[in-house]
């Protein structure tokens, strides 16, 4: 049609809040990009089929250096660029390591305390960015909670059900969350006593050197016996520092979200999907679904 308007090109990216705790206080991770000469958080474009949490990773990690262990989402901008709209999801991450090199993308970078490196960024949309993270508390732990992925029909296995083993999907899909959970560097993996729930996470516990820890608390029928016994078992895997990742069904992971999640508007979770639980002073303060891989 003559003079209509071209929908703006939509660009994908993703970044980080790094963060460290100096004398009690969290200090943040910002860049210099001399291309620009403007101080903002790393932060970089997705690559073809990359998830924005995998962008966010990588790109911290190729702007400064840093080794990271992901925490919750903090929020996503959007902004125009030229004549396009980019949107940008950030990710607190806690530094656990790493050694800056100085590149033509990034020259400097600089670790702030939050009123310095707000008072640094070049753009408002940084400065907002670290106004949502700094009204989050830190952490003490994190849970990631892992609905088992693909095991074929319940009808069409013979056997005992406790014994269905993922189907071909399922392992691909264990795979995929091997790499996505990795990145949050889990300290300690629990599976609900099905061989389904098992096998979703070994791929991860291998890579992590990690064993799985089967509780009979997370499995379904568990749930209904226990009134609540289930959500104290998870609640009391939230120890500071601790990162857990816990494997189980589709009755008990949406009964949970529903029972320690803070105003969730949907527990619906698909097979291979996850949730990260925010945990702070024993009490979850946030509930962030992730899409199966």
């Amino acid at each position: 049609m003559s003079g209509a308007r071209k929908p703006a090109k939509a660009i994908t990216a993703a970044g980080g809040v790094v963060w460290r705790m100096r004398d009690g206080a969290p200090e943040i991770l910002v860049v210099h990009r001399p291309r620009y000469d403007d101080w903002s958080l790393p932060k970089g474009k997705s690559l073809p089929y990359e998830t924005r949490l995998m962008t966010a990773v990588r790109e911290v990690g190729e702007e400064t250096g840093a080794r990271v262990a992901v925490q919750q989402r903090v929020c996503t901008v959007t902004y125009s660029v030229d004549e396009a709209r980019k949107k940008v999801t950030y990710w607190s991450m806690r530094y656990l390591g790493g050694e800056f090199a100085p590149s033509d993308e990034v020259d400097e970078i600089a670790w702030l305390r939050i009123g310095r490196a707000h008072s640094r960024m070049t753009y408002p949309v940084d400065r907002a960015v670290l106004e949502d993270f700094d009204t989050s508390p830190v952490a003490d732990s994190v849970i990631l909670l892992v609905r088992h992925a693909k095991a074929g029909r319940r009808v069409e296995w013979e056997g005992d059900d406790d014994l269905r083993p993922l189907d071909d999907n399922g392992i691909e899909q264990a795979g995929a969350l091997a790499s996505l959970l990795a990145v949050f560097a889990p300290t300690r993996i629990y599976s609900a006593n099905r061989v389904r729930c098992v096998q979703t996470v070994q791929p991860l516990a291998e890579r992590l050197d990690l064993d799985v820890q089967v509780e009979p608390a997370f499995a379904d029928e568990a749930y209904d016996e226990r009134d609540g016994g289930t959500a104290t078992t998870l609640l009391a895997l939230a120890k500071p520092g601790q990162v857990s990742v816990v494997c189980s069904q589709g009755y008990t992971i949406p009964s949970l979200i529903e029972r320690v999640g803070p105003g969730i508007r949907s527990s619906d979770t698909k097979k291979g999907a996850w949730w990260v639980l925010t945990v702070v002073d024993g009490d979850v303060i946030a509930a962030d679904p992730y899409d199966p891989p």
